[in-house]
Formats: structure tokens, C-alpha cells, sequence
């Protein structure tokens, strides 16, 4: 293999990470144990053998310019990885440490990874997390997330998808809406209900219903008087409250239609689902924490051959 790193600063590059993260010379000085002029020349060598300027420097602040903020992003995820590797290579992993970050969507992570952790934090005390929980899709690299679990894979090339499941949908009223206003025999008996509809923040579009009708996938918009956005719960939430019917997850209400607090309709038409996957870049070195993670996670929710 050629030689890529010839003639790489690698001592600078950690230098200006460090200043990056410190915003100042002092305080990346006294990180590394040097002068604060050393810190200043390594990172004026770094920045003549690149031909950019990474740094503007003022008598009270150090700020990344456009370039140092691309630059600082990438080297800071290599550092990681090297640290990373040197760690598996001189053994010391066999009690993972460190902390995975995770972005989760709302409901699948307060039904469904949420009530896992303490499992797997038992088996890795050495591991902490860093939860965010949230629709929206995230920026890996900008916001250094090691995973992300979404219902909908963004569309990006570089992210590995790693199926978990595939969700089962269920269309679900109260038993004293039912009482009002008549239990629908198939999906076009919508039309002449209190639908209530979730709306894709990202796109502003209605989410379509999904049923099966004799082994064909069937798909529709009924119309809404109430819609919802951002939270999933949210239709939840008036369901519950004899609002109307909402199409959701089954894994959301089981106790409810288990005390019957809610009922659930159209069920010779069930059967429909969608997938929650996984998501990481696909050119990261995955550190062995991760790793252990992501092998916890599809045991754990993957079918068996899934």
C-alpha cells in the first residue's frame, strides 16, 4: 500500500484539535503539557504545509475558519479511530470503555431501546451513553453521533443501514368512539370517520395509512380532521381521549388494547408494518463499544434469519 500520511504533522494536527477544542493556545498549552509558543508553532507549520489558513487568532479569542471547521471535524474523528486502535492492539479492550453517543426517535426509544440499556449497561460497566432523543435526522460527522435509530433511512449514500425490525401497524379507537359513531368494516369506511393524520416534519406531507387486503399491500390518505407533527404520540395521545382513529405502532398501545382502553379496528386488513433500522457512516472505523452495541441490538430485536 502507498504511503498516504508522508510528510503529515500528526504531532500539529493533535495540537490544533486541541486548540479547536479549547478555543485558545493557553488552555491546549496546558493540555499537552508544552509552552504556549510551541502549541502556536506547530500550528503555524501545520497550516504552511496545508497552504490554508485553519485559525483566526484575536487577543481575546481563537476561532476555526470555514476550512479549520471541515478540517477539525475529520481529524478529530481519526484521532478517535487511532486511539481506538491502539487500545484493541495492545489488548486493552477487554473491558470496553467510553461513551456512545445515539440519536433515537421518540417513541422507539422510550418503548424500545430505552427499557434495554440497563441489560446492556450491566454486562459493560464501562460504557456511558449519550442519548438524544429526537425526530429529526441528525449529521454525523458535524455532530460526532456514533449510531442514529430512524424509521426512515435519510438519503444518504453513506450511511449503512442495519435493519431491527419491521414494526407492525394497527388502527386503534375508544370503545366509546366506537360506541358513537360505528366500527369501520374496511379502510374505504374511513372517509366517514374522525381520522387523526401525522404529518413528515421533513417533507410537510400526510404519513399514508397501511393495510394488507388479500395479500396485496393497500395504501391510503384518509382524510384528516386532526393532524399531528413532530411527535408520533401525539395521535397517540387523542386516540386515547376519544378523538378519533389513528394508524400507529402496536408496540405504543399493547397495554392499552390490553386493558381495552382502547379497541382495536380493521384487523382483518393488519399485517402492514414499517422497518426501524440502524444507521452509521460507512467510512468509520466502529470502535469495539459500538460494535458490542449494535450486536446487543439486533439480538435482541432482529427476528431469527432477519
Amino acid at each position: 500500500m502507498a504511503r498516504q500520511l508522508e510528510g503529515l504533522l500528526l504531532n500539529s494536527v493533535e495540537l490544533f484539535c486541541l486548540v479547536a477544542q479549547h478555543q485558545g493556545f493557553t488552555a491546549a498549552a496546558r493540555a499537552a503539557g508544552m509552552t504556549t509558543a510551541a502549541v502556536s508553532r506547530a500550528v503555524n507549520r501545520l497550516e504552511n504545509q496545508l497552504g490554508v489558513r485553519l485559525l483566526t487568532r484575536t487577543t481575546r479569542r481563537v476561532r476555526l475558519t470555514d476550512a479549520g471547521e471541515r478540517y477539525y471535524t475529520h481529524c478529530r474523528q481519526a484521532i478517535g479511530q487511532l486511539a481506538e486502535a491502539a487500545r484493541e492492539a495492545a489488548g486493552q479492550q477487554a473491558s470496553p470503555t467510553g461513551t456512545i453517543r445515539i440519536s433515537l426517535p421518540t417513541s422507539y426509544g422510550h418503548r424500545r431501546v430505552l427499557p434495554v440499556l440497563a441489560e446492556f449497561a450491566a454486562q459493560y460497566p464501562g460504557i456511558a451513553f449519550d442519548l438524544q432523543l429526537t425526530n429529526r435526522n441528525i449529521r454525523f460527522e458535524e455532530e460526532g453521533f456514533d449510531l442514529a435509530i430512524r424509521g426512515r433511512t435519510p438519503p444518504d449514500s453513506g450511511l449503512i443501514a442495519r435493519k431491527l425490525e419491521d414494526s407492525g401497524l394497527v388502527v386503534v379507537a375508544t370503545p366509546a368512539y366506537l360506541k358513537t359513531h360505528g366500527v369501520p368494516a374496511t379502510p374505504a369506511d374511513l372517509a366517514h370517520h374522525a381520522c387523526i393524520g401525522f404529518v413528515l416534519p421533513s417533507t410537510g406531507t400526510p404519513v399514508p395509512w397501511l393495510f394488507q387486503a388479500q395479500g396485496e399491500a393497500l395504501e391510503l390518505a384518509p382524510p384528516a380532521r386532526f393532524t399531528c407533527s413532530e411527535d408520533i404520540l401525539g395521535p397517540v395521545t387523542l386516540a386515547r381521549h376519544g378523538t378519533g382513529l389513528a394508524q400507529t405502532y402496536r408496540f405504543l398501545v399493547d397495554d392499552d388494547l390490553k386493558a381495552g382502553s382502547l379497541i382495536e379496528v380493521l384487523g382483518e386488513f393488519s399485517g402492514a408494518s414499517r422497518p426501524f433500522s440502524l444507521l452509521y457512516p460507512s467510512n468509520r472505523h466502529l470502535p469495539l463499544r459500538v460494535r458490542l452495541f449494535i450486536e446487543f441490538l439486533l439480538a435482541r430485536f432482529q427476528p431469527p434469519g432477519g
